[in-house]
């Protein structure tokens, strides 16, 4: 960014030509003497870049002068010579503090310090040689001081390796923000109008999970104050105390010479660090810089000594996000008439509200990634004959489907759900539950949104279900036949990952999962939940302390959590009972009676495989098994047919029946063995 300043031009050739009077007078000790020197210099009056440097780094009238002394021979490089001959010495072609206090009569021993604006803001360099004094040593201006004063107004080219402009990616819609954003914009612009410190930070807290609808939030305070937001990220702030301080220096003076606020990304950094780590080199910076900064973090950072704004930043709305659905179809829908994609039916108004209140009654996303979606997605599209109402639906939801999916992958392994509702057998009354479950997910929109229980209240406006059983029962099989149903990715949560045996590590992973899946594309399906949803235990010692913290802070996070959780356990007696009072459904999964099995049995062999005289009758009634292990049993048959190049037939079965009892050590009463002559 450049900011040409009037007549610069006019005021560096005044600042040279009146130091070349300095410096040619026929005596330097008369020009000292003379009343000339009383007199405010040229140069440092008027509104340019002198002016504007001395009030705003408060040079004093002294500081100005060696400043000049320091910057004209970058303007007039002829000057070196008179330099030489005013300090008596050929070799001296260079500005000192000695020349300084020769030419000027109102020289101060203050400039020589550290704190004085000359040093402090790194206006000039100290080229110090070991066996010369300071009042000797040659004098250079900065650069970036140079550059200013030429009427050239640019970020210091040190920053750049640190900075980034924040251009937060433009929903490109009617606003910028949502409404529930723009109140915390205008509250952000009221904290800075009354709070007017001039080089003094001062910093907002952009506090949440959403980095996105936070640097919108930015973006649109520094446009209201007229500020250009550059974006560090808190992993780039140097490491040792003296690193700190001088970056710390040089922001605050960019801070004062041009219009800027720092975008500070700490979201991925703990407030509670210790000095030195991270957080405190974070606390550092803040303290020993100036200016506005916006603090990006995940919780609230508390005992910051600047005067600072908490500001909780959340997504849209569902309701406004629903609007913003409808708006970005809207508008792609434009673009695509005006550019002539025919072949495509428009649809109505009611078809995309239908289209919009689903996706924003499933997915929770910001308005950026929202016309994201619908830009790319609509526009892939675009070249067939398909209904545009039907078929981009379809898009739609897979491609929020697949923003949500790459950040959880990381945290929890993936389930294609392929299970379909004539795939289980179970009684009636449980599968009339597993339906209400997923009524409820699709009927979410109407009744929280369109029925106004969301407003009534922020809490249990997720579904969390207990599927309980012995193993094979059909639980994991039901969370598939859900995911299917619903059109959602299911995530099978690896316990070994998130339970970690360092303090303070399981609740972060726990976090990290449920801040990933919030953006709604996702059924969590906690398997062996005891293990981690275990009830409290009386406090004897630090780890059980820690222990119950850890189940206090994921029953919170549940009942915070807005999408469908299932939970299944061996054990429902091992669970703590605050966790299960916040339970909307508790499904039991009991072992399959013998016409259950028998249905099993005849269910568990795909069409395609080759069957020859399997008595399902015999199976469901001699062997009392689960039907996890019926398809166990039924998997290890078909391979011992195939080897042999033979039909699936009943000693397949009976020695793969076999296997399946020898897993578990249980005793075999051959009788049930003796079908038609099979050999014991």
């Amino acid at each position: 960014m450049y900011t040409q300043v009037p007549d610069h031009e006019y005021a560096l050739a005044e600042s040279v030509n009146w130091l070349r009077e300095r410096l040619t007078a026929a005596e330097v000790a008369s020009t000292i003497a003379g009343s000339d020197e009383d007199k405010i210099p040229p140069p440092f009056t008027g509104q340019h870049p002198w002016s504007t440097l001395s009030r705003q780094l408060g040079l004093s009238l002294f500081d100005q002068k060696t400043l000049l002394l320091c910057a004209a021979i970058e303007f007039a490089p002829g000057l070196a010579e008179l330099y030489a001959q005013a300090q008596g010495n050929p070799d001296c072609t260079y500005p000192t503090f000695a020349l300084a206090f020769t030419l000027f009569k109102d020289a101060s021993w203050e400039a020589l310090s550290p704190s004085s604006p000359l040093r402090y803001w790194h206006l000039v360099d100290i080229h110090q040689q070991p066996d010369r004094p300071m009042m000797l040593c040659p004098l250079q201006a900065d650069e970036r001081i140079v550059n200013y004063l030429k009427g050239l107004n640019k970020l210091d080219h040190r920053l750049w390796p640190y900075l980034l402009p924040l251009r937060a990616q433009k929903p490109q819609m009617s606003r910028d923000v949502s409404h529930s954003q723009q109140l915390v914009v205008d509250r952000a612009l009221s904290f800075l109008d009354q709070v007017e410190l001039e080089g003094h930070s001062r910093i907002l807290q952009l506090v949440g999970s959403d980095s996105i609808s936070k640097q919108l939030v930015a973006q649109e305070v520094a446009t209201r104050k007229s500020l250009t937001v550059y974006s560090l990220p808190a992993q780039l702030i140097p490491n040792n105390a003296r690193d700190i301080e001088e970056f710390a220096h040089l922001w605050q003076r960019e801070c004062l010479l041009l219009p800027l606020a720092l975008y500070l990304d700490a979201s991925e950094v703990e407030s509670d660090a210790q000095v030195g780590d991270q957080a405190g080199r974070i606390r550092q910076f803040l303290h020993r810089s100036g200016g506005l900064f916006m603090l990006d973090t995940r919780d609230v950072w508390y005992g910051l000594e600047q005067a600072n704004c908490t500001l909780d930043i959340r997504k849209p709305t569902s309701a406004e996000q629903a609007v913003a659905w409808e708006s970005s179809l809207l508008a792609e829908q434009g673009n695509l008439d005006q550019a002539g994609a025919h072949g495509q039916e428009s649809h109505g108004a009611r078809s995309l509200q239908t289209v919009a209140a689903r996706l924003a009654g499933q997915f929770n996303m910001n308005l950026t990634t929202i016309h994201s979606i619908v830009r790319t997605t609509v526009s892939t599209g675009a070249g067939d004959d398909t209904e545009v109402g039907r078929d981009a639906a379809d898009r739609l939801w897979q491609a929020c489907l697949s923003y949500t999916r790459p950040r959880l992958d990381m945290l929890a392994q993936r389930v294609v759900p392929k299970a379909k509702w004539t795939d289980i057998v179970l009684p009636s009354e449980q599968l009339r539950f597993l339906r209400h479950i997923a009524d409820q997910v699709d009927q979410r929109s109407t009744v929280y949104d369109d029925w106004g229980f969301r407003r009534r209240s922020s809490r249990g406006l997720g579904i969390t279900v207990l599927f309980g059983g012995e193993s094979g029962t059909g639980k994991t099989l039901a969370a598939e036949i859900l995911a299917n149903h619903l059109k959602l990715n299911l995530y099978r949560i690896d316990l070994s990952a998130v339970v970690s045996k360092y303090i303070g590590e399981t609740e972060k992973n726990l976090r990290k999962l449920f801040d990933a899946a919030e953006d709604g594309g996702a059924v969590l399906f906690f398997d062996e939940a005891d293990a981690l949803f275990g009830k409290r235990s009386e406090v004897k010692d630090s780890h059980d302390r820690y222990a119950n913290i850890e189940v206090s802070y994921l029953l919170q996070r549940l009942e915070a959590y807005q999408g469908l959780a299932i939970l299944a356990t061996n054990l429902k007696s091992g669970l703590d009972d605050a966790f299960t009072r916040r339970l909307r459904f508790m499904v039991s999964f009991p072992k399959p009676d013998e016409a259950h099995r028998k249905l099993i049995w005849q269910m568990v062999f795909p069409p395609e495989t080759p069957l020859l005289g399997l008595d399902y009758h015999y199976l469901a009634g001699k062997f009392k098994l689960s039907g996890g292990s019926i398809y166990n049993i039924a998997l290890n048959a078909a391979f011992m047919a195939a080897k042999n190049g033979m039909s699936v037939s009943m000693p397949h079965v009976l020695e793969a029946i076999r296997i399946e009892y020898a897993k578990d050590d249980r005793m075999l009463n051959e009788r049930d063995f003796e079908w038609l002559g099979v050999e014991k």
